[in-house]
């Protein structure tokens, strides 16, 4: 049964709709002075939404928010902000002989009402990121954070309303259920992040209206060690990859698939690499927390459940500090050789976690990753092109980072997105504006058209003509 959204809701919706009809296509100046108002908004109230992200996490970096998220919201507003001009812009298109002297344009065109619905993982980077692309493209946005991020939703609800109109942009807090009557709201284009189960559900509820959707999923995100790889450096990155955010990561790498014999090897560099990252853990601010109590749970019962089915397990805890109580953080753990059917190897990870499983070969490595869901991203380390190649050709990835983790996800030249149960369509830069627009194809017919000469009545004139078109084509 369809979910009714309630009345405020609604209404807040219904009064976005209404701005549209009255601006469909707002100007250029227009949609700057959104970009740099959502700009300020950013500078104004960014110590604020750090302390509160870390508040919600009960201890998240703050050096992590700034870079990973109040960073790449500002690279993607100065990218837009450089290059709207030219997004906007009526884009000429090729025309066939037989229609010349007509012309085709392109014309990007504003959607209307765009609804983004943001995960828990990064709030700021996830609300702000599809708004700004959203804005860019001249629509207005309705956004809905996290109920696992109320501090920071709270926050964001004041801010944005502090900056604009409600009928320009506006937030909706609420528990799960708002989230459910949310993505029923008949949105002229939803975007949503977060797990593939619950895109299913985002993508049942908007299939009803017909809205299309963008989702950004997640899934299990591999990292491929090349015989020809430098251990050393894989680890340093790998580490560094997968600790952003104690593996809180939609592109945080899964798992590491090695060749036989190195896995210990590689294990004991990535314990090394943390360790220098992390000396200590319990108060550290640099190493972040799980979010809630039952992801705490869940990840030490997916470990648990590993050692019980014969992995290896290390504990990286340089210190030697009791994370039992009073704290949701968890010490990085390495889990050599996980059995297929555990769970670590069913679900994605989303904590500091990190399975090592040992393959005979390349070819072995590609299988592993071809049997399963596509992943968002895919990570090589190695030297030896055709290996790395043959990766690139064989695989089928959202996203791929050679030789690190993470950063193709920070390129706002090129398109951020998944594949198959990993996600759909994408965004970031030029991408992002095109997502949110209708490019809609305008063909301008000439004074001296010469398609008059294919009207009735049909003879001998027609099908000369005909055949040289069909000669020609």
């Amino acid at each position: 049964m369809q979910q009714t959204p309630p009345s405020p809701l609604v209404d807040r919706f219904e009064a976005q709709r209404q701005a549209f009809g009255r601006q469909p296509f707002p100007t250029l100046a227009e949609r700057r002075d959104r970009l740099q108002r959502l700009a300020a908004l950013l500078d104004r109230h960014e110590a604020a939404l750090v302390q509160a992200i870390s508040a919600d996490f009960s201890g998240r970096s703050p050096h992590e928010t700034r870079l990973a998220e109040a960073f790449v919201v500002r690279a993607g507003l100065r990218h837009a902000l450089r290059h709207l001009k030219g997004w906007m812009r009526e884009r000429r298109v090729p025309t066939q002989l037989h229609f010349l002297p007509g012309r085709n344009r392109l014309l990007p065109q504003p959607l209307g009402v765009v609804g983004v619905v943001a995960p828990w993982n990064y709030p700021l980077q996830l609300s702000l990121g599809p708004a700004l692309a959203a804005l860019a493209a001249g629509n207005r946005v309705l956004i809905k954070p996290s109920e696992l991020t109320p501090a920071f939703s709270a926050l964001l609800e004041r801010a944005v309303a502090e900056s604009f109109a409600p009928d320009e942009m506006s937030v909706v807090t609420g528990d799960a259920s708002v989230g459910q009557a949310f993505s029923h709201l008949p949105f002229d284009h939803l975007f949503f992040t977060g797990s593939t189960p619950v895109g299913r559900l985002v993508a049942q509820a908007a299939a009803a209206n017909l809205t299309p959707v963008t989702l950004e999923l997640g899934g299990k995100s591999p990292a491929i060690i090349d015989s020809s790889a430098d251990l050393d450096e894989a680890a340093q990155r790998i580490a560094y990859g997968k600790l952003l955010n104690a593996g809180q990561t939609c592109v945080a790498p899964d798992y590491v698939l090695v060749p036989i014999g190195q896995g210990e090897a590689l294990a004991r560099r990535i314990a090394r690499a943390a360790e220098r990252m992390y000396p200590t853990l319990r108060s550290n601010p640099d190493y972040t927390a799980i979010v809630s109590p039952r992801h705490h749970a869940r990840l030490r019962d997916m470990v648990a459940e590993a050692a019980g089915l014969g992995a290896t397990i290390v504990q990286v805890n340089p210190a030697n500090e009791s994370l039992e109580q009073g704290t949701r953080k968890i010490a990085p753990t390495l889990v050599l050789n996980p059995p297929a059917g555990a769970r670590l190897m069913r679900e994605e990870i989303f904590g500091p976690v990190l399975p090592i499983l040992e393959v005979p070969s390349l070819d072995a490595a590609i299988a592993h990753v071809q049997q399963g869901d596509r992943p968002l991203a895919l990570y090589w380390f190695g030297r030896d092109t055709a290996h790395r190649d043959r990766v690139l050709r064989e695989t089928i990835s959202g996203g791929v980072t050679v030789n690190d983790c993470l950063w193709h996800l920070g390129q706002e030249h090129q398109p951020f997105g998944g594949v198959g149960a990993s996600g759909m369509g994408a965004y970031h830069g030029e991408w992002g504006f095109n997502t949110f627009s209708k490019l809609k194809p305008v063909f301008h017919q000439s004074r001296w058209a010469g398609t008059a000469l294919f009207r009735p009545p049909y003879g001998a004139t027609f099908e000369r003509l005909l055949g040289l078109l069909q000669r020609l084509g």
